[in-house]
């Protein structure tokens, strides 16, 4: 017997295939169990795949295991602010890096502690800073005003602050790296050395530690960074200081498409239609980044890299294995040398393939220059970052058979009163035009998509998370646990 296609990948004038996990199929072809799911919760909501969480995690720690490094990784919270994620990051034994008070009191509440959290809020508050010390719980400091701030509130609880310093402005290949946060790379021994310990204006403060984050996706400059942290790290040890570890933070590429030669075609062709003003790949005519200036082409895409060779573990590894020209030595082996933990904080490369947001069609209309407009029960803040799109085809759940293929061009709109809320700016292809109460998951979505700019605008809900935890039984509407269900420790 002929199975039932009921669900379709959407096929644009230039495709961007998503890489997909088996769990997400198997949902697709339950539409019984989904339409239990949007009926009890709402549209959209978020799904999230604990084991596909727990083996991202499993492969940061093989990669470090195979150096024989010490290690941490710590899942960057801010990326989604699922409870139940935060709970499988302590029961696979990493940490959670926090980036307010709340993340940091939630998780707290969900088993964290001082040897699996670390904070480092980009503004640190008074409430912050003093649960933060009460819990032992390291701080990483980026400038002078929070090591007064931080000095002043261990005195007064009177317990010593555990503390990293993040610093910035390393040099590479002669160019200054800039950065708001942080101390200066140039000045940050000296400040340390002068200022910090007993019998120094900050005595409350013990240096742990460094860190730094870079605003690139460059492995030469981490790697040339983490060498000049290095150093930093030694000489601070020779004035006293019990350095133990240096973070670089996030921002670990990682790979959402199956075809490289998809990502290229999409970048010239879209590059192509803005230089010819004949744009028929985007919603009215929008670059994502290019535009047309006197004849000439502009700007660039600003969107993530949705298509990466090196990404996750070959990632770290490009880093890893980076010579030092002075040392003749691998980063690696500067590491084990320097007895320096390497500790890392990545949020969307954990995150992948582990959610998809699906959402419920609303309406269908064609607008005054003919194109299709589909409507959904969700808006533009539940699935945004600071990208200027989501690049990738969504899949489109259908509640019968295709039986015959009528290709349809649409652009999925959301429930804002504003006219940009228009979900994907690519026009996507169709078999055929959904029918009112039919489903569209996009796929991919769960690092830095489903929350960072979700907002109640309109006093419309946010969006409901479920946790997956995954099973060899049939699939079942109770394998699904609402987020906002998971019990906080009193």
């Amino acid at each position: 017997m002929k199975e039932k296609k009921m669900y379709y990948k959407g096929a644009p004038k230039y495709e961007l295939t998503p890489i997909t996990s088996s769990w997400m199929h198997e949902l697709f072809n339950d539409q019984v169990v989904l339409r239990g799911l949007i009926e009890r919760y709402g549209s959209p909501v978020n799904i999230h795949h604990l084991p596909s969480f727990n083996e991202n995690i499993i492969n940061y720690k093989e990669l470090f295991e195979s150096y024989g490094l010490k290690y941490r990784i710590f899942y960057a919270r801010k990326a989604n602010k699922s409870k139940g994620l935060v709970k499988q990051a302590f029961t696979s034994g990493i940490g959670v890096d926090t980036a307010s008070y709340k993340e940091l009191e939630q998780s707290l509440s969900l088993g964290g502690n001082a040897e699996n959290l670390v904070l480092t809020a980009a503004i640190k508050t008074e409430e912050q800073i003093k649960l933060a010390i009460e819990n032992g719980v390291p701080i990483i400091l980026d400038n002078e005003d929070e090591c007064v701030l931080t000095q002043s509130i261990a005195k007064e609880i009177g317990k010593i602050a555990s503390v990293g310093f993040r610093i910035s402005g390393f040099e590479v290949d002669g160019e200054k790296l800039y950065s708001r946060f942080g101390f200066d790379v140039d000045e940050v021994v000296d400040f340390i050395g002068s200022y910090v310990g007993e019998q120094r204006t900050f005595d409350f403060l013990k240096v742990t530690g460094l860190h730094f984050h870079l605003d690139s996706y460059s492995t030469h400059q981490r790697s040339v960074s983490l060498i000049a942290s290095i150093k930093i790290a030694s000489t601070l040890k020779e004035k006293g200081h019990a350095l133990s570890f240096i973070d670089i933070g996030g921002g670990i590429l990682m790979n959402y498409l199956e075809k490289e030669n998809q990502w290229l075609t999409f970048n010239e062709n879209l590059k192509k239609a803005v230089v010819e003003s004949n744009n028929d790949i985007t919603y009215n005519n929008n670059g994502l980044g290019f535009r047309l200036e006197d004849g000439k082409l502009r700007g660039k895409l600003n969107t993530y890299p949705f298509f990466n060779t090196i990404n996750k573990r070959s990632f770290l590894k490009e880093v890893l294995d980076f010579i030092d020209d002075e040392s003749g030595l691998s980063v690696a082996s500067l590491l084990l040398k320097n007895d320096i933990e390497i500790r890392i904080e990545p949020g969307r490369s954990l995150l992948d393939q582990v959610g998809m947001t699906i959402a419920k069609v609303s309406h269908r209309k064609k607008d005054a220059k003919g194109q299709w407009l589909v409507g959904l029960e969700m808006n533009m803040s539940q699935m945004m970052s600071s990208s200027a799109d989501f690049l990738l085809d969504p899949f489109i759940l259908y509640g019968s058979e295709v039986e015959v293929e009528e290709s349809v061009d649409v652009f999925f709109t959301g429930a804002y009163c504003l006219e940009r809320d228009v979900l994907l700016k690519r026009k996507i292809t169709l078999p055929k035009l959904p029918a009112i109460g039919e489903y569209v998951a996009f796929i991919n979505t769960a690092g830095y998509m489903m929350h960072f700019f979700e907002t109640e605008a309109h006093l419309f809900e946010l969006s409901t998370n479920l946790i997956f935890t995954g099973s060899k039984e049939k699939l079942s509407f109770f394998q699904f646990i609402d987020d906002n269900k998971i019990v906080l420790d009193s």
